[in-house]
C-alpha cells in the first residue's frame, strides 16, 4: 500500500517522497487512517517497523488542518519519549515530514541547557517533543503551558514504565485537557501497559502488527558459546576477521561499556561508548560519529536499545545477555529495520545460560549456536549446544586466529542487505 492511499495531504506526500519512500509499513497502513479520523490508538509493533511516522504524519496533518492559517501561542500536541536520543529523533522526523507546513516544534530533554529551550517555547510552538523529567522542570518553572493540548502521544510507553516514569507521566497527564486524542505506542502489550491504556484511552483502536515480543524476521540470530574471560578477544576477532564496518555492542553496565570500549580501542578498533553517565553532548557526538563511519564500534548499555535510528545497521552484538528477556528483542531490533537484513550475535558464557533460556522461552524457539574454533569454552565451563553448521572460521587451516584489527581483512560472503520496496523507517 502506498502513502497516496492513506489520506495524507499533498504537502506531507511531497515530504515523504523527498525521503525516497513509497510503500507504507503495516503499522503505518493501519495507524495513519485511524489517527486522521480522530480515534485514540493503542498500538504495538516490532521496533524498526516505522512507528514514528505512523503517528507523526497524521498528527502533522490534523494540526495543520485545524489551524486554518491561525498562529497559536501554546502547544497543541505533546509527544513523550523515554530517552533523549528518541526525543531528538522524533523531533527530526517532525521537522522532516512537516517541512512544507507552517507548524513549529521544540524538543525538550535533560542534559543540555535549559534557557535555549525556554526561548524556543516562548517563541510559540505547535508541537513539543519531550522526556518526562525535563518537561516537569519546565512545568514547575511555568515556561510551558499544556492547557491547549489536542493530541498526546506516548511513544515507547512500555520502556517509560520500565524506567520508572509512571509517576511523572501521571503528573503531566493531570495538566492536560481531558478532551484530547491520545495515542499509545509500545513494543509490547504487557499487563501493565494494558492497565495504563484502560485509564487513558477512550474506545481506542487497537493495532498489533506482530506477535508479542517477536524478534524482527529480517534478523539472523546466532549464539557463540565462549568463556567470559575470552569474550573481548572473540569480539575483536569476529570484527577483524569478518571485516565488520559498523557494529553496535551491548553490555549490561556503564562501567562495563567504558572498559570494553577502551579494550577494543587497544585492539586497534575505533570505538566509542554511550550510556547514561555520558553527557548529552558526548552521547550525541558518539552516535553521530558512529552513523558517519568515523567510529567502527559503538558500545552501549540498554539506554540505547530503544530509539536508535541507524540506517542499515548490519550487526548487533550482545557482549552480555540482558537479564530481562524483552530487552533482548529491543536490542536486536536496532538491526534488520525496514526490510533490510541484519545479524544479531550473542556471546554467551556459562553463567548466562539462564538468561539465554529465558530469551528462548520468550521467542518460543531455540537460537542456533556456533562454537568458533580456537575459542571453545573450557570443559565444564559452558553447556550451550553447538549447531551442526560450523562458522566459516572453522574452515581455516589449523583454526589459527589473526590478531584483531591488524590482519588482512576477509570480506564476509553474506549477501548485502536487499530492499524489496521503499519503506519509511522513521
Amino acid at each position: 500500500m502506498t502513502f497516496q492511499t492513506l489520506g495524507l495531504s499533498t504537502e506531507l506526500l511531497r515530504a515523504v517522497s523527498d525521503e525516497g519512500y513509497t510503500t507504507a509499513t503495516p503499522i503505518q497502513q493501519r495507524s495513519i487512517p485511524a489517527v486522521l479520523q480522530g480515534s485514540d490508538i493503542f498500538a504495538s509493533a516490532q521496533t524498526g517497523t516505522g512507528k514514528t511516522a505512523s503517528f507523526t504524519l497524521p498528527l502533522l496533518q490534523r494540526l495543520h488542518t485545524s489551524a486554518a492559517g491561525k498562529r497559536y501561542r501554546y502547544p497543541r500536541a505533546l509527544i513523550l519519549t523515554p530517552t533523549r536520543e528518541l526525543a531528538v529523533q522524533v523531533g527530526d522526523s517532525v521537522k522532516t515530514y512537516g517541512k512544507y507546513l507552517s507548524l513549529q516544534s521544540a524538543v525538550v530533554y535533560g542534559g543540555v541547557g535549559f534557557v535555549p529551550q525556554v526561548q524556543a517555547l516562548k517563541r510559540g510552538v505547535d508541537i513539543v517533543i519531550a522526556t518526562p523529567g525535563r518537561l516537569l522542570d519546565h512545568m514547575a518553572q511555568k515556561t510551558v503551558d499544556l492547557s491547549q493540548i489536542e493530541i498526546l502521544v506516548l511513544d515507547e510507553c512500555d520502556r517509560m514504565l520500565d524506567m520508572g516514569f509512571i509517576h511523572d507521566i501521571r503528573k503531566i497527564l493531570a495538566k492536560l485537557p481531558a478532551d484530547r486524542q491520545t495515542l499509545m505506542f509500545s513494543a509490547t502489550f504487557s499487563p501493565a501497559i494494558r492497565q495504563l491504556a484502560n485509564t487513558l484511552l477512550n474506545d481506542p483502536v487497537q493495532i498489533e502488527v506482530a506477535p508479542r515480543n517477536t524478534a524482527a524476521e529480517q534478523v539472523e540470530q546466532v549464539v557463540h558459546p565462549v568463556d567470559r574471560s575470552r569474550k573481548r578477544e572473540l569480539l575483536s576477532y569476529l570484527i577483524g576477521f569478518n571485516n565488520w564496518k559498523q557494529v553496535l555492542v551491548f553490555t549490561r553496565t556503564k562501567h562495563g561499556a567504558n572498559r570494553l570500549a577502551e579494550q577494543l580501542a587497544q585492539d586497534g578498533l575505533k570505538t566509542a561508548a554511550i550510556h547514561g553517565n555520558k553527557t548529552q553532548s558526548a552521547r550525541t557526538r558518539a552516535l553521530n560519529d558512529f552513523k558517519q563511519g568515523k567510529v567502527r564500534v559503538l558500545v552501549a548499555t540498554d539506554v540505547a536499545s530503544r530509539g536508535l535510528d541507524i540506517d542499515q545497521l548490519p550487526h548487533v552484538v550482545n557482549f552480555e545477555l540482558p537479564n530481562v528477556p524483552e530487552d533482548y528483542v529491543h536490542r536486536i531490533g536496532r538491526t534488520g529495520r525496514a526490510g533490510h537484513e541484519g545479524r544479531a550475535i550473542s556471546l554467551v558464557s556459562k553463567d548466562e545460560e539462564a538468561f539465554l533460556k529465558d530469551i528462548e522461552r520468550l521467542l518460543n524457539r531455540r537460537l542456533p549456536a556456533e562454537v568458533i574454533v580456537g575459542y571453545e569454552p573450557l570443559p565444564g565451563s559452558a553447556k550451550v549446544e553447538s549447531s551442526k553448521d560450523q562458522p566459516r572460521s572453522q574452515q581455516r587451516r589449523g583454526g589459527q586466529r589473526p590478531a584483531a584489527g591488524k590482519t588482512k581483512s576477509a570480506q564476509s560472503k553474506r549477501s548485502k542487505p536487499k530492499r524489496n520496496a521503499a519503506v519509511l523507517d522513521r
